[in-house]
């Protein structure tokens, strides 16, 4: 397993501001390298699968760390990665 895809979905909970919760986890993403495609939704972040897995635990943390957070992730080794914009 190589380059891995993942769609990840956070949701600071009982947060009276969700947009520095989801900065920080995005800041982790882009730190460990890699590629990092924000939607309205959720993330696709792209990259060699020791480092995705890594950021996932490193965002998950940031994220606790500052409240109540709920992380929805789907990983993918066969989906390709976005077309570049």
């Amino acid at each position: 397993m190589n380059t891995i895809s993942v769609q990840v979905s956070l949701y600071p909970l009982r947060q009276p501001h969700v947009g520095p919760t989801i900065s920080k986890a995005l800041e982790v993403f882009r730190a460990c390298g890699l590629d990092v495609r924000p939607g309205t939704m959720s993330t696709v972040i792209t990259g060699e699968a020791d480092a995705v897995f890594d950021s996932l635990k490193a965002s998950f943390q940031s994220a606790a760390a500052l409240g109540d957070v709920v992380m929805v992730v789907s990983i993918s080794n066969c989906c390709p990665a976005p077309a570049a914009d």
